[in-house]
């Protein structure tokens, strides 16, 4: 499958079934650990529709997100048996330092384009509280997905304006053409 194909497959969906579908892809695509799938090109196109809202697309792609990127955090539990007593007793103090501080650098890694597997599945390994973790990554997946939702739909009202385009299919394909 090419990367066009999965971007056509991920935004059928979500058009098929609306939020849920966008809560589906986006929670698709936090699911990959160790190869990234690009559903924030889709967010993106999708804010720039006007059958969509930004701020329920950045809802139910947060809540996918969020959920998705706990696949990270199961392998950290289950890698936990792997490690022997030296590193675990390491882990405890690491433990301490993020019951500390810990909401505030899961937040940044949700927000941010950062590589979320490498903060969860530490988490999982420390057997970090999910709720402790769900919560700021949930806030930050939110924050990022409205974002780069609205983002879509600026860039489309630009494109509308600049080259008096009035599909939101084609005023979309050129937003993700002039994003890349």
């Amino acid at each position: 499958m090419q990367f066009q194909d999965l971007i056509n497959w991920m935004q059928a969906l979500s058009v098929q079934y609306g939020y849920f579908g966008v809560f589906l892809i986006a929670f698709i695509g936090a699911l990959s650990i160790f190869f990234p799938i690009p559903y924030t090109v889709v967010i993106f196109t999708l804010g720039g529709m006007t059958a969509f809202d930004p701020l329920l697309i950045a809802l139910a792609a947060g809540a996918g997100s969020a959920l998705g990127e706990f696949s990270g955090y199961l392998l950290g539990v289950g890698g936990r048996r792997a490690i022997s007593e030296r590193y675990k007793r390491k882990i405890d103090v690491l433990t301490r330092a993020f019951n500390r501080f810990g909401w505030v650098v899961i937040f940044a890694f949700a927000l941010l384009p950062l590589p979320d597997d490498l903060i969860f599945i530490p988490l999982g390994v420390m057997r970090y509280s999910v709720i402790k973790a769900l919560i700021p990554a949930l806030i930050g997946k939110i924050c990022m997905n409205f974002i780069v939702a609205y983002s879509g739909r600026l860039s489309n009202q630009v494109i509308r304006d600049f080259f008096g385009v009035d599909s939101d299919w084609v005023s979309a394909a050129i937003g993700m053409i002039l994003a890349v």
